[in-house]
Order: structure tokens, then sequence, then C-alpha cells
């Protein structure tokens, strides 16, 4: 029997790499093992400290899907944020709390989007749907997501849904969520060893905002100051991306957890949608943006208003 390659984004983060598993999971008790967890990424920081306390391996790479190849998409369906060939995929599932762009397949399937704050609060769900137990093991790859995706709670794509999922998801794995949640997210957020150009794809997404080519990447840390003084190999790296890409706009965000704030450096023709969405005057290709912590609900949205 084929098996069914599921994945998540391209620069994939926690909750990409937590939904690709925990789909898998749920799959492979619904059709008899044919589900294979993937990856289309290296794996962050953040999510391998998560992945080594609850002592899974991390799904495997994959390059490409060929012709006819059947595969289920977790926390994207941009064909730009996907693996390479997947306009040729026979898409089967796809589960996601993301916009819908330019998503078109040959044949029905099952789609299963809300406005949550994260995907594996979905997949949360699903499991209840189909009465599948929450062992502590998924219990905990499903959390370490919520608490990825929603800052542990304090991003504004915080729903109900979130919290109450969070709630559930503790008590099964076991753990104090608040304890371990700040400890994965400051393993996330040590830099140090990464380059320019490795910071600046760490977690970085392609989108197209009204015939613009845009790609919003963002790194969490405890204190923006120390990512801000390699601001010139940053800049630099982001001026090579933008010639090699022939993008309009690169807007690399850098979120402090701890206060919720973010500091941007954004380069390219188009860094006026930047100054236009927040109302102010980028000097020396940057800004300091207060309250903005989230690229779904407070930049991206925020920036195709002002296109």
């Amino acid at each position: 029997m084929d098996k069914t390659l599921i994945f998540g984004h391209k620069s994939p983060d926690t909750d990409s790499i937590m939904s690709a598993l925990v789909m898998a999971n749920l799959e492979n008790y619904l059709s008899k093992d044919t589900a294979v967890p993937c990856r289309l990424g290296e794996i962050n920081k953040e999510t391998a400290y998560a992945l080594k306390y609850f002592k899974v391996q991390a799904p495997k790479y994959l390059d490409n899907v060929s012709n006819g190849d059947s595969v289920i998409l977790v926390d994207h369906n941009e064909f730009s944020q996907s693996v390479n060939g997947i306009e040729t995929a026979k898409i089967l599932k796809v589960v996601d709390h993301h916009r819908i762009c330019g998503f078109q397949t040959s044949e029905p399937l099952f789609y299963m989007s809300e406005p949550v704050g994260c995907t594996c609060t979905i997949l949360y769900e699903l499991y209840k749907m189909n009465n599948i137990e929450i062992n502590p093991t998924i219990a905990g790859l499903m959390l370490s997501a919520i608490i990825s995706d929603t800052l542990l709670l304090k991003s504004p794509t915080t729903t109900i849904k979130d919290e109450k999922a969070l709630k559930e998801l503790e008590k099964i794995a076991g753990i104090d969520v608040n304890s371990y949640g700040l400890d994965m997210l400051k393993a996330g957020t040590n830099l140090d060893e990464y380059t320019a150009e490795q910071l600046i794809s760490l977690d970085a997404k392609n989108v197209d905002i009204n015939g613009n080519s845009v790609v919003i990447a963002q790194v969490n840390t405890v204190n923006i100051e120390d990512v801000m003084k390699n601001k010139v190999a940053l800049e630099k790296a982001i001026n090579n991306t933008i010639t090699e890409k022939n993008l309009d706009l690169f807007m690399f965000v850098i979120t402090d957890i701890l206060n919720s704030n973010s500091q941007t450096i954004a380069l390219g023709r188009r860094i006026d949608l930047v100054e236009k969405a927040y109302k102010i005057k980028l000097e020396n290709n940057t800004a300091f943006l207060p309250g903005i912590v989230s690229r779904k609900k407070q930049i991206l949205p925020i920036l195709q208003e002002n296109v």
C-alpha cells in the first residue's frame, strides 16, 4: 500500500513539525499505518528541545514529491510554502490555521481550517471527533506547538479553543506548561551559533501580496539588541536574498518574547508597505514595533491592507 506523506511548510517551526507527527499518528490509527511524517527543512532549537524532552525522533527530510504522490498538508496551504513538486501531487487532506491563498486541487479533499492560534489545536479537535485517545507523548507534542505559536497564550492569535486544548493536554502530558513552556521558548532564543544567512531563513515565509513578492522572516529572542548587533551582516544577507529571488520586500522581524515587542529590518523596493502599515518612518532600514508579535495576525494582514 502506498504511503501518504504528511508535512508542514518550508523553514518549519514547532507547530509545523509537531503537526506532521501528530497528524501521521492520527492517520495511522485511521488508515492502518500508511502515513509518514516529513519535514521540509532543518529543525530549529526550540523544536529540538521539545522533541528531546518527549523522546520523539524528528520527521524525515523531504526534498520533493513526484507526480501522483499522496500527501497531506498541515500548517500551510500555499504552494509557495510547500514542497517542490506539490503542484503534481495528490492532496488528500489539509489541516491549517492560515489564510487560504491560491489553493486549487483537481479532486475533492478533506479540508479543515479554523481561525485559531495553532494547527495542533485543530488536530486536538480531530482526535476528539474520531474518539482517538491522546497519549502523553502526543499530548506533549501538541502542547509544545500551542505554546510556540501562541507564545504561552500571550499572542493576539490565541483563542479560547487554544486555551482549552492546552489545559487538557497539560493534564494528559503530566507537566507544568508554564515552566516547561518558558524553558522551551528560551531554548529557541539562543541564536549565537547561527550565521546571518541562517537567521533570516530560520522561520521565513514567502507570500504574494497583490502581485508583490514578499518574504516575512521572524526570530524570537529575549534581547533584541543582541540580534541587532549583527545588523550589517543581516542586511547583506537580506539584500542577497532579495537579488536572488527578485523580491519586492524582505521584512525581518525580531520578536522579544518576554516583553511582546518586535524590531524590524525591512529592505526592498516596497518598504513603503511597512511604513504605511505601521505609520512609521524606517530609519536606517529599521523600526521598533511595540506590541507586534504575530506574523499571521499583526503583520501579513496589515501589509495586505496597505498595498
